[in-house]
């Protein structure tokens, strides 16, 4: 099931989204939260009348650094192993917008890049979760954006502020729940040119390592979200610029850059 968020006519909601054609998918209105049992209503408005919000309004975004081989080496740096505890950092709630809102590119920053990945939404809140159940603890998987002030990052060594700042964590379009997320493949491109073509065949950590690992430290609430890095090709981004994060099975997240005002 694909469950999106969405707002109309003032009103937020969660939907199911049903179709094929772009041109003709609806959303069946969820009666509850898709956190808990939940009901169709049926009743159902077209995709093309309501404003897409992320999917989610996590308490907290968990990312992976460095999870994939080929980027950590474009960037120069040494390549992990599957043995060495992942680089874990966060970005907080106010960084996530939705597909179709602006990035803001920041103020004190000239180069910024995207980096494609494939997030996890948590579906309840765990703790020290066993590596065989990791799968309950899941809702499903979405497209994530993290966005990074590259300068800014070399230079002030840790990450908060290039990985962190307003509109840093595009999300979207909707939560895939019947998923398997160990081959697929993740694509971005910027203006319709490819930038980055990966799979998740080649994360150095799997997604039942990084939520062992991170559930070992914290609680995950219901909605919180697990960034788990990004494949090769990670470039600039300007202002104008449109970037598109496409994932095999679950859908596009697209966003344009903006000066921020």
């Amino acid at each position: 099931m694909r469950i999106a968020r969405f707002s109309i006519d003032g009103n937020v909601a969660f939907g199911a989204v049903e179709g094929s054609s772009p041109d003709e998918l609806v959303l069946d209105i969820i009666k509850g939260i898709p956190f808990a049992d939940f009901e169709l209503s049926g009743t159902k408005v077209p995709l093309s009348k309501v404003r897409l919000l992320p999917p989610v309004l996590p308490n907290k975004v968990v990312a992976i650094g460095r999870n994939y081989a080929e980027h950590a080496a474009e960037l120069g740096h040494e390549v992990p192993e599957s043995t060495d505890a992942p680089i874990t950092f966060f970005k907080p709630s106010t960084s996530v917008i939705g597909s179709g809102d602006a990035i803001a590119y920041p103020s004190f920053s000239d180069e910024l890049h995207h980096e494609a990945e494939l997030a996890v939404v948590i579906g309840r809140m765990c703790r020290e979760v066993p590596r065989e159940r990791v799968k309950d603890v899941i809702l499903g998987y979405t497209c994530a954006n993290d966005v990074t002030a590259r300068d800014v990052q070399r230079r002030e060594k840790q990450w908060a502020r290039a990985k962190g700042f307003d509109t840093s964590c595009p999300l979207g379009p909707w939560v895939e729940t019947d998923l398997d997320p160990s081959d697929l493949t993740i694509q971005c491109t910027v203006n319709g040119e490819q930038r980055q073509l990966g799979r998740t065949t080649d994360m150095i950590r799997s997604i039942e390592d990084l939520v062992v690992h991170i559930t070992e430290a914290m609680t995950l609430l219901p909605g919180d979200v697990i960034l788990t890095g990004t494949p090769a090709g990670v470039g600039p981004l300007t202002v104008g610029d449109e970037v598109a994060v496409t994932i095999e099975g679950i859908g596009t997240l697209t966003n344009k850059v903006i000066k921020r005002g």
